[in-house]
């Protein structure tokens, strides 16, 4: 029985009589669909699917079915699935029981790295279709029949659901479908890695990144994600969470996410796939700000830029926060709000001079008046409480993973390096020092070496 899921809602009525069956297969139009959107999916003219489908205009509607038409000999409902990190056209063949070349026929895909995760895959569900949910791999010397007795089957029923040329074609290594049994979530991923969740899909400037594997045994794990090392830290049995943070002014585009693991016996087994990196759709600010030249000579600033960067780059297996972040405005939320988001594009002039600065916010700041009280987002313990001529009066904390708070502009410290403060602790007052515009607390969260959007560590939990 089919068991794939429509991505467009209910179905409404066939447009074609049964007795006189549509000269194609039926695509189930959904909300923010375009005719020439439609076209440009499937390689074929707006004329033509208005022919094929008596339509006097390009008005449709949701929900709406229409023949798609130059796919001749094919029946059935074309529907689309979100490709999930992992993912190959073979083991997306073999899971849903179609043939790979008919899937590079409709997604008009010519090489495999176009497979990007994320891609909205197009397949073809037809009647008595199968699709499969369980795996497993060929052990290095191990053949069909033997992987088919320890799994209940035949090593025929493996030939064909896995499109193979024979009983003698599977290689080690090579991950098929089984018709029941064996490990959840077939994929293309190596026999030790269960699943790899990439989480948001499409990555997003300013975003921070959860890659979360499971395996079925201990292993090392590794890998890089725009050429960053990733930080692998144990979350549960065989389960490992790494966090990064993609940058506010991030390349767009597809980059590489890869993984390595290193097993119990020294061998490896490795993946990568490309991940798309998305716009952070962030304002530029039209005001040009008038400051003190040292704020944004790059020989003053560069080299405290860069103590930042070493100071927030270092990442261990320590965690010490729990849940939810929480505002370090918190005890005076009543007489602030948010003054400056995160990402927001800045232009700015020294005074008297001919410096200019173009940049972006590299926090949130929260408006409020001087001395007002500053806590701790999250739990963890201080690393750097001193003056920096940006930041002024600067706190930072390292709450374990590679994760940092920054607090900045603080009219005084409250805390020392190496002391260990809880969520909701007082760390500081707010104030107006560094390159600041009047008195604001600048909240900061590095994740990796990058700084990110703080709302989404106030709205999310870290792992999940």
């Amino acid at each position: 029985m089919a068991i794939l899921v429509l991505l467009w809602g209910a179905l409404t009525p066939m447009a074609a009589h049964a007795d006189n069956p549509p000269a194609g297969p039926i695509y189930i139009v959904q909300q923010g669909d375009t005719l020439w959107g439609i076209a440009l999916r499937f390689n074929v003219s707006v004329s033509d699917i208005e022919a094929a489908n008596n339509l006097t205009g390009t008005d449709i509607f949701s929900g709406q079915h229409l023949i798609i038409p130059g796919l001749n000999g094919l029946t059935g409902t074309l529907t689309a699935v979100p490709v999930p990190y992992g993912q190959t056209l073979t083991s997306l063949a073999r899971q849903y029981g179609i043939d790979e070349a008919l899937l590079r026929k409709l997604n008009h895909i010519i090489s495999p790295a176009e497979l990007y995760a994320g891609y909205s895959l197009t397949l073809l569900q037809q009647d008595n279709q199968t699709s499969y949910s369980a795996r497993a791999a060929l052990a290095k010397g191990e053949t069909l029949l033997e992987l088919a007795v320890t799994q209940n089957t035949d090593p025929w029923t493996l030939e064909q659901i896995n499109h193979l040329s024979g009983t003698w074609d599977g290689l080690p290594g090579d991950t098929l479908v089984l018709p029941s049994g064996g490990s959840n979530n077939p994929n293309g991923l190596p026999p030790v890695i269960l699943s790899a969740v990439v989480d948001p899909l499409p990555l997003t400037q300013g975003a921070t990144a959860q890659v979360k594997v499971v395996s079925s045994q201990p292993v090392s794990l590794a890998g890089s994600l725009m050429a960053q090392p990733l930080h692998f830290y144990p979350s549960g049995a065989n389960t490992y969470v790494a966090l990064q943070g993609v940058g506010a002014e991030a390349a767009l585009g597809l980059f590489p996410l890869d993984l390595e693991a290193t097993l119990q016996d020294g061998s490896i087994q490795s993946f990568d796939q490309l991940v798309p990196i998305t716009s952070g759709n962030y304002l530029h600010d039209t005001t040009i700000y008038y400051v003190d030249p040292n704020t944004i000579d790059p020989k003053v600033i560069d080299p405290q830029a860069a103590q930042v960067r070493a100071l927030t780059a270092t990442s261990t297996a320590d965690k010490y926060w729990q849940g939810i972040f929480t505002s370090p405005a918190s005890l005076y939320a009543s007489l602030t709000h948010i003054s400056s988001p995160f990402g927001i594009r800045r232009s700015y002039i020294g005074v008297g001079t001919n410096l200019t600065l173009e940049t972006f916010h590299t926090g949130m700041d929260y408006a409020g008046g001087t001395n007002q009280p500053i806590t701790a987002p999250a739990a963890g313990i201080v690393v750097f409480a001193g003056p920096l001529v940006v930041c002024g009066n600067a706190t930072y904390i390292y709450h374990g993973w590679g994760v940092y708070s920054g607090i900045c502009h603080q009219s005084a410290i409250k805390v020392t390096v190496g002391q260990r403060v809880q969520q909701g602790d007082l760390i500081g007052l707010v104030g107006s020092t560094g390159r600041a515009l009047g008195p604001n607390l600048h909240w900061e969260v590095w994740v990796n070496g990058v700084t990110v959007n703080p709302v989404q560590w106030l709205n999310e939990t870290f792992p999940h």
